[in-house]
C-alpha cells in the first residue's frame, strides 16, 4: 500500500538518523508501482532524502539493481517488487542495505523490516466475501474494502548481521520481532 510509504521512510530515518539516500525497488508493470513511487517521492522530498528508483521486471535483474544501489550509496532500500523474497533479502544483506518490505514473508525470508497489511486478516475477510457470494450475494453489490489491520515486523537476526542496533522505540512498536 503506497499510503504507508511515509511510515516506511519514518521508520528508516528512526533506525538510521543520518539517512540521506533511499533506493526503491519496484516492478514497473505492477499497477501499484506508480502510486508507490509518487508517495515515496512526496515523503522523501518533505524530509530531504534523495531517492533512487530501480525498475526490475525479471529475477535476473535484481542483482544488478542492488549493485546500482551500492554504487549510488543508498543507505537503505524499500522493496515493492514481489520477485523472489529470499533473493532480495539475501542481496540486501550482502550489500549491507537495511531493507523495508510490504509483507511479513519478506522479513521471514531475511529482510530487516516490513510494514503492511496483515495478510491473515485479509484472508479471513476474503472468506467472508466468498461466504456471502455462496449464499447468493452478487459480487457487484458488495462494497470494496481496504485493509484495516496492519503489522510492523522486525528481524533481529538480520539487524545483527547488518550490525544495526534497533532502537527500543521501534522494538516497542513492532507487532512481531523475529529473534
Amino acid at each position: 500500500m503506497a499510503e504507508l510509504s511515509g511510515k516506511r521512510i519514518e521508520l528508516l530515518r528512526e533506525l538510521i538518523p543520518g539517512l540521506t539516500r533511499v533506493a526503491v525497488l519496484i516492478h514497473g508493470a505492477n499497477p501499484f508501482a506508480k502510486p508507490l513511487v509518487d508517495e515515496v517521492q512526496a515523503s522523501t522530498k518533505r524530509v530531504g532524502i534523495r531517492l533512487q528508483i530501480l525498475d526490475v521486471r525479471h529475477p535476473q535483474e535484481v542483482e544488478a539493481a542492488f549493485s546500482a544501489m551500492t554504487t549510488e550509496r543508498a543507505g537503505a532500500v524499500i522493496v515493492q517488487t514481489v520477485l523472489a523474497a529470499w533473493q532480495t533479502a539475501e542481496l540486501a544483506l550482502r550489500h549491507r542495505l537495511p531493507s523495508v518490505y510490504f509483507q511479513r514473508t519478506f522479513v521471514e525470508s531475511g529482510g530487516l523490516m516490513s510494514v503492511g497489511a496483515n495478510l491473515a486478516d485479509m484472508h479471513r475477510r476474503t472468506a467472508t466475501y466468498v461466504d456471502k457470494i455462496l449464499k447468493g450475494a452478487k459480487p457487484r453489490d458488495l462494497p470494496v474494502e481496504q485493509p484495516t489491520k496492519f503489522e510492523f515486523v522486525i528481524n533481529l537476526k538480520t539487524a545483527k548481521a547488518l550490525r544495526l542496533t534497533i532502537p527500543p522505540s521501534l522494538l516497542l512498536r513492532a507487532d512481531h520481532v523475529i529473534e
